[in-house]
């Protein structure tokens, strides 16, 4: 089989076409019933409302990547079919030991086993970064859940009670409830913050990916992701807190419940555009030092 050059679509002979649709009928058909659970998810759970947004972007990042994937080599690389048992591994190991998270990232391992039996290491390499952000879409282990879930919550907790005295509200944080001078108002789960880390986290990362700044940079707004949700939810809390104290009960329910969902994402945006804008001006790039020589002309 003749090879090609990088950066030219390899050809897809009938052979090649009829081995691609067989593996993706194949990991269709095996993984269609959790497919259908995790889509059920992203419907009924705000945790994961994200969730249909992801594989979208990662079909983008895969054809940003196509000249990438198209200087892959257009014989297969069977070292790729390990990848697809160490997933069937993951997969049983899952249903032995009743991880049900472990079943979708199984499947990642699969797509990678898929790219590299296609193409090999160039093809893998190219077709990681969208491989990796469907990482977004799998649910969090229960007990990483109910740590971070209480962690935020608690921390809300406090926070907000702290900006509410501040402004000069009377407020005193008791577990997880502020009381105020006439009421309390009790930060549940629902209210921790959780869905909106997991969403802006993703949202942060494909940011990052399709932003043109140095690595560091990118690192720096991934990192932050969890920081700028934290306070874009104590935001939500504070003041809602404030519109309880001044009387405004029913706008405050308003606020906390309808508007405050919305405004959350808005508001950390614009603290990643305003720390992206500050990074900008604080770390400047090294320029490059022009050699004292002309370069030689080729004649």
């Amino acid at each position: 089989m003749i090879g090609t050059r990088p950066g030219v679509l390899m050809p897809l002979t009938r052979a090649n076409l009829l081995v691609h649709a067989a593996i993706g009928a194949v990991l269709t058909w095996a993984y269609w019933p959790t497919l259908v659970e995790a889509a059920a998810r992203w419907r009924d759970d705000p945790q994961y409302s994200h969730g249909f947004l992801v594989p979208l972007f990662s079909a983008y990042l895969l054809w940003r990547n196509r000249k990438q994937l198209a200087a892959g080599t257009d014989r297969p690389r069977w070292w790729g079919v390990g990848l697809f048992l160490a997933g069937a591994a993951v997969r049983l190991a899952g249903y032995g030991l009743y991880l049900p998270w472990l079943d979708l990232s199984s499947l990642l391992i699969c797509l990678a086993g898929w790219a590299a039996t296609a193409g090999g290491w160039k093809t893998l390499r190219a077709a990681l970064p969208a491989i990796l952000f469907l990482g977004f879409v799998l649910p969090l282990p229960y007990r990483v859940q109910n740590a971070l879930g209480g962690g935020l919550q608690r921390g809300a907790t406090l926070v907000s009670t702290y900006l509410l005295q501040t402004f000069g509200v009377p407020a005193v944080a008791e577990g997880n409830t502020i009381v105020l001078s006439e009421m309390r108002m009790g930060i549940v789960e629902a209210c921790n913050g959780l869905s909106m880390l997991v969403t802006f986290f993703a949202l942060a990362t494909g940011f990052a990916i399709l932003v043109r700044r140095p690595w560091w940079d990118r690192l720096i707004l991934v990192v932050s992701a969890a920081p700028i949700a934290v306070a874009a939810n104590v935001v939500r809390i504070t003041v809602t807190g404030a519109l309880y104290e001044s009387s405004h009960s029913d706008l405050a329910r308003v606020v906390f419940h309808d508007v405050a969902g919305w405004l959350m994402m808005p508001i950390a945006l614009v603290m990643l555009f305003a720390e992206l804008e500050i990074l900008r001006r604080v770390i400047v790039a090294k320029p490059r030092r022009r050699s004292a020589y002309p370069r030689p002309v080729a004649v």
